[in-house]
C-alpha cells in the first residue's frame, strides 16, 4: 500500500569443507609444580598456560567458528566441535572423517569453566569481564551490542551503532530527517477502502540530542482495517523511559489523543505494532475525520516529544518541553 501524498508541515546450513579450521585438542605441556597440592596446582597451571597460548583456538568450533559451550563433542582422535555442528556434519568428524559418537570433551569444558574473558563488544565500549559460561548470556543483553536497522518497510539486515544507523536511514532508505520536538503530518490516500498490510517510516526526529523514529501504517486488525502511528527511540529501553510523546488526530470537531513512552528500537517494529502500543484509528473514524464524501483519506497527525525531569523537591517528574 502506498500513500498518494505525504506532506510534512514543519512546526517550531551448509558446511564448506575447505573453510574448516582443523583443531586437535592438545594441551600445552607444563612442568609439574613442586607442591603437596598437585591436583589443584596442575589445574591452575594448565588453565593459565592455555589462557596465554591457544585458549581461543581450543574453544572455537572448527565448523562454525563460534565459541563452544557444553556439551562439547570430540571424536576418537580428539578433534572437537560444538553440539550444533555435530548434527550439521551428520555425526562425522570434519577433520578426520571418523564417526563422532557421543564422546564429550570434559577436560575442555572444565578448562573453559575456569576462564574469564572480556565481552565481545569491548571494542564498542563494554568494559565487562565475565566467566566463560556467563559471557554468552551477557552478550545477548549487552547495552553496547549493535542495534538492528529500525526501518520497517523491508527486512533490512544492517546493524550498527546509532550514528551509523542514522546515516544509513538517511542515505540508503532515504528517510526524511527533521530537527525539533513537534511535528505536523498530513496523510492522503485516494482509495482508503483498499487497505493492505503496509508500513512506512515517515520521519526521524532529532531533539534533546537523541533520535526518534515516527511510524505510520495501515493494516488489518482482525477483520477491520486500521491506521496506527507510534514513536520509537533510537537507544536502549532505560534511556527511552526518560522521554514521553503525544499524538493527536482529529477533524469535524472531534479528536483522538495518545500519550505514552517511546519504545526502544531494541523492540522490533512488529512487536510494537502487535502490542498496539500507539495511536490506533479505525477506518470509519479516519474517514469521519477526513470529512467530505468519505471517499478520500485525509488525516493530519500532530505530536510532540518531551523529556521527563526529576523534581528535586518532591521526586515527581516534570516535563521539559522542547523550545
Amino acid at each position: 500500500m502506498e500513500l498518494d501524498s505525504i506532506e510534512c508541515v514543519p512546526s517550531s546450513d551448509s558446511t564448506d569443507e575447505d573453510e574448516i579450521h582443523h583443531h586437535h585438542l592438545q594441551f600445552p605441556s607444563v612442568s609439574k609444580p613442586h607442591s603437596n597440592s598437585n591436583t589443584n596446582n596442575n589445574t591452575n597451571t594448565v588453565a593459565s598456560a592455555i589462557h596465554t597460548t591457544s585458549v581461543h583456538e581450543l574453544l572455537e568450533c572448527p565448523v562454525c567458528t563460534n565459541s563452544m559451550y557444553p556439551p562439547i563433542h570430540q571424536c576418537h582422535n580428539g578433534h572437537t566441535l560444538c553440539s550444533t555442528c555435530k548434527t550439521r556434519v551428520h555425526n562425522r568428524c570434519p577433520t578426520c572423517r571418523q564417526e563422532l559418537g557421543d564422546i564429550r570433551c570434559l577436560a575442555l569444558e572444565k578448562v573453559a569453566e575456569s576462564l574469564e574473558l572480556p565481552c565481545k563488544y569491548m571494542s564498542l565500549g563494554c568494559p565487562e569481564i565475565f566467566p566463560y559460561y556467563s559471557k554468552l548470556k551477557h552478550e545477548s543483553l549487552c547495552n553496547f551490542r549493535p542495534y538492528n536497522c529500525p526501518y520497517a518497510g523491508s527486512e533490512c539486515a544492517v546493524v550498527g551503532d546509532i550514528p551509523f544507523l542514522v546515516s544509513h536511514l538517511r542515505d540508503d532508505h532515504k528517510v526524511d530527517m527533521h530537527s525539533g520536538c513537534t511535528f505536523n503530518h498530513r496523510y492522503v490516500k485516494s482509495n482508503p477502502r483498499e487497505v493492505e498490510n503496509a508500513t512506512w517510516m515517515l520521519t526521524v526526529f532529532h531533539c534533546f540530542g537523541q533520535y526518534f523514529c515516527l511510524h505510520f501504517e495501515a493494516f488489518q486488525l482482525g477483520m477491520a482495517p486500521v491506521y496506527m502511528a507510534f514513536l520509537r527511540f533510537m537507544g536502549d529501553e532505560t534511556e527511552a523511559r526518560n522521554y514521553s510523546y503525544s499524538l493527536e488526530v482529529g477533524g469535524n470537531g472531534r479528536k483522538l489523543i495518545w500519550e505514552g513512552t517511546p519504545r526502544s528500537i531494541r523492540d522490533s517494529h512488529r512487536k510494537v505494532r502487535d502490542s498496539h502500543d500507539g495511536l490506533i484509528i479505525q477506518r470509519n473514524m479516519a474517514l469521519f475525520f477526513s470529512g467530505g464524501d468519505r471517499k478520500e483519506l485525509k488525516l493530519r497527525v500532530t505530536g510532540r516529544i518531551w523529556k521527563e525531569q526529576q523534581n528535586p523537591e518532591g521526586g515527581a517528574c516534570i516535563p521539559n518541553l522542547c523550545s
